[in-house]
């Protein structure tokens, strides 16, 4: 089939700003549904994304509109993420679904920021949009994508908006020029901004000042308010397939997307002919290979072919064919290495069991302590100590992380956790050797039971999957700033040596943990670049104002009136 390709298309929005875009259509006289992706990124890579073959699109018979965002390419306006998506997406929507090469119906789709902006257009329900596709994008901007558990995601927050936002809007022909060598050196010694991250304010304040709005919003106020999809799911009437990753960092966000619009959709289409797909991937590699081969995930099985699923979900959607979905979740379960389908997440046949925290005389420090999981409660109280130092923050290894590398994966996904497990002020429990395979599906909660010595600290966990051989995989992981243990809108600092409990959301898991296996759970004070340090102090973020802080005691209480416990939701296989 021949491809048509107009470029510099111009997109006037209601307020009269021009937005700029590329029109790639089949060479035919028939209308045809459009599919838009919106992007900050610039529209002159490939024109599918990164997973995408936009090609397949066309032959299979749609129009593909891939246009700049406000303020990003040739667009005209000014950029501030996520501020304007709501209402230029649903103007874009209107005006193409006007357009004499369009039937009159539009779907939208994109990774990452492009499919959080579908999911905002969406929720202003232009007429026309009958289908989205978010592909690893989160449910808002502030949980999950700024924050999590109350900490900032340093880690991520400021290597994107230093490489992804700033980076491409800066004259690529003048290397020499003052702001582009300022960012290039702020890159190339990202691992130490990491630490002095207060030292990047002024360089951002000059070309990213939302950043600084971000962190003088550390709670989920109004101002988050503006940016989140999760809030108007009863306005979404468009059908969704929402594609992501167990190594996403933005996988909650997926995941609440898929019930929001299968719950609350403002139509029977968004309720009814949603999907939901996890595969093995991290934020980068989605539908792909994994870069490390080392796991042992065969290549053949841990693939998708994701321009399919897209194909099927938006014939379905816009043109009415193939049928409802069958089998609406589909699932690759890790340790098994294999692809299942389901009829819902949640997955009901799932039984929530408690795994609880003890240790003996040695203590859980490292994994060369006598921390244990046990699946009854231990017979006596106990507790284990852990120093938490800011100036010595344990170094996050793996799991659902983007910083440096992203483009490789390099430092996401399941890496092996042997080498932090080593540090005393990491706490390991571990269970007994599992006589039989246990299948794990669903949110995986610590609730823990904290006293400190400081005013404020953070609790992150980790579950891991110990192999015989003593590797030590990471499968999710979680963090919760104590301060913001009962509301955001009334942090309570700690009254030292009294102890509190904490919940930790680690994420959810599809994970099988082979006979042979063991579980384990690792807690700390720290996962370090992917979250800013906690000071200790109840102050404002270590990225935002010049703080060190000072090493802190804090101690998990386990057992007794203290029943400090991990939540896992097994499969049951009856």
């Amino acid at each position: 089939m021949r491809v048509v390709v107009e470029h510099d298309v111009k997109v006037p929005l209601k307020d009269g700003t021009v937005l700029r875009a590329d029109l790639y259509r089949p060479d035919s006289r028939n209308r045809l549904p459009t599919l838009v992706r919106r992007t900050p990124y610039g529209r002159g890579g490939p024109p599918g994304g990164a997973s995408l073959d936009a090609f397949r699109l066309v032959e299979a018979g749609y129009n593909l509109l891939v246009q700049d965002m406000r303020g990003r390419g040739g667009s005209a306006g000014g950029f501030e993420p996520f501020r304007n998506e709501a209402a230029d997406g649903a103007d874009t929507v209107d005006w193409a679904a006007a357009q004499p090469h369009c039937d009159g119906t539009v779907g939208m789709l994109g990774r990452s920021y492009e499919g959080a902006a579908a999911l905002l257009a969406a929720g202003s329900a232009p007429p026309a949009l009958g289908a989205i596709a978010p592909h690893v994008a989160g449910s808002e901007f502030y949980e999950g994508w700024s924050y999590q558990g109350g900490a900032f995601q340093l880690g991520f927050c400021l290597h994107w908006t230093l490489m992804d936002l700033i980076l491409p809007q800066l004259p690529p022909a003048d290397p020499e020029s003052p702001d582009t060598a300022r960012v290039l050196e702020a890159l190339d010694g990202i691992e130490d901004l990491y630490r002095t991250p207060w030292r990047a304010l002024g360089l951002l304040d000059r070309l990213a000042p939302y950043y600084r709005r971000w962190l003088e919003h550390p709670v989920p106020d109004a101002y988050w308010a503006r940016a989140a999809p999760n809030r108007t799911y009863r306005s979404m009437t468009a059908a969704g397939l929402h594609i992501g990753g167990w190594y996403d960092t933005f996988l909650g966000g997926t995941l609440e997307s898929y019930t929001g619009m299968r719950a609350r959709g403002g139509s029977a289409a968004a309720r009814d002919l949603s999907t939901l797909v996890v595969g093995p991937w991290a934020h980068g590699v989605t539908g792909g290979i994994f870069p490390q081969r080392r796991y042992g995930i065969r290549a053949d099985e841990q693939y998708a072919d994701v321009t399919a699923m897209h194909i099927a979900h938006f014939d379905r959607a816009l043109k009415g064919v193939g049928g409802a979905p069958r089998g609406r979740v589909r699932l690759f379960l890790t340790g098994a290495d294999r692809w299942e389908t389901f009829e819902e997440w949640p997955v009901p046949s799932v039984r929530p069991t408690a795994l609880h925290l003890t240790s003996g005389p040695r203590h859980a420090n490292s994994a060369a302590g006598d921390g244990r999981l046990l699946t009854t409660g231990p017979r006596s109280p106990g507790s284990d100590r852990f120093r938490h130092d800011p100036g010595d923050p344990v170094p996050t290894t793996g799991g659902a992380t983007l910083m440096t590398g992203q483009s490789t994966g390099g430092d996401c996904g399941p890496l092996d956790q042997r080498e932090v497990e080593r540090r005393q002020d990491v706490l390991c429990y571990t269970g007994d050797v599992l006589r039989a395979d246990l299948t794990v599906i669903g949110e995986v909660t610590l609730i823990a039971h904290l006293s400190s010595t400081g005013a404020d600290t953070d609790l992150t966990a980790k579950l891991v999957d110990v192999a015989p051989s003593g590797r030590a995989e990471i499968l999710c992981d979680g963090i919760v700033r104590a301060r913001y243990r009962e509301s955001f809108d009334r942090p309570r600092p700690l009254t030292p040596h009294r102890t509190v409990e904490l919940t930790v959301r680690l994420g959810a898991v599809g994970h099988v943990f082979a006979a042979g296996h063991r579980i384990r759970l690792e807690v700390a004070g720290s996962n370090f670049p992917r979250f800013d340090v906690n000071p200790g102090t109840g102050g404002p973020s270590t990225a935002l104002a010049e703080q060190y802080g000072e090493a802190l005691v804090n101690t998990v209480h386990h057992g007794g009136p203290r029943p400090s416990r991990l939540l896992l939701p097994v499969l049951d296989t009856d």
